[in-house]
């Protein structure tokens, strides 16, 4: 199942460095780049404040 950075997101890096994908775009709030991200879910297993979440399909996200 896709994953997705919410606006919670405090852009501190964590789910970047650890993404073996690189599917991590910085910025004010963080994204992932769903035709990168292999699904693995190491971003939202390290996400220090939650803010990743999976869903079945894009939201304006």
């Amino acid at each position: 199942m896709p994953y997705f950075i919410t606006d919670n997101c405090v852009a501190c890096g964590t789910c970047a460095e650890e993404c073996p994908a690189d599917a991590i775009e910085e910025g004010e709030i963080y994204r992932i780049n769903q035709e990168l991200c292999s699904q693995c879910g190491i971003c939202y297993e390290v996400c220090p404040v939650e803010a990743i979440e999976e869903r079945e399909e894009v939201l304006n996200n």
